[in-house]
């Protein structure tokens, strides 16, 4: 089984569109790191929060090496304990949002995708039907997205 560790952003995204379960059915199980959770509890009185520790699927796991956070202090928790745990699990992929820890992440030598990477692999699996409703909701929901990147997207999915 493929191990996938995902960063909070695209957790985040997907509870927005009330869509976590698009996880599970492409990876069956995914990890994250205990400041993932953290960040995410943080968020509970927002309208889309689940708590993360009563899904099955979701397993929240430490990073065993703490020393190795003072070579990411310029990403939040999240990130940086993303990265290592995922080094730590040798990770098939990680899911990441951010430019700065998507750097970081590949110099790690992680493959790395995002939220819209995994959105498109949805679409391709037949678990979404039309991508551009997802991502307008997306930015209606606050998700900064850039504009030609959605136009490209959407010409890559065939919905231009």
């Amino acid at each position: 089984m493929h191990k996938i560790v995902s960063n909070t952003t695209p957790i985040i995204s997907l509870l927005k569109l009330n869509r976590l379960e698009i996880l599970q059915q492409l990876y069956s199980k995914i990890y994250i790191p205990l400041a993932v959770y953290q960040e995410i509890e943080a968020g509970k009185e927002k309208v889309y929060y689940k708590d993360l520790s009563e899904i099955k699927w979701i397993n929240i796991s430490q990073i065993n090496d703490k020393q190795a956070l003072k070579y990411f202090i310029e990403l939040d928790a999240g990130e940086a304990e993303a990265i290592i745990l995922a080094t730590e699990l040798n990770a098939d992929l990680m899911i990441i949002d951010e430019k700065l820890g998507r750097f970081h992440a590949k110099h790690a030598d992680l493959k790395v995708t995002g939220t819209i990477g995994i959105l498109i692999k949805a679409k391709r699996a037949g678990l979404v039907d039309k991508l551009r409703p997802l991502l307008e909701e997306l930015i209606d929901k606050d998700v900064w997205i850039n504009k030609k990147l959605v136009v490209e997207i959407l010409k890559e999915v065939d919905e231009e």
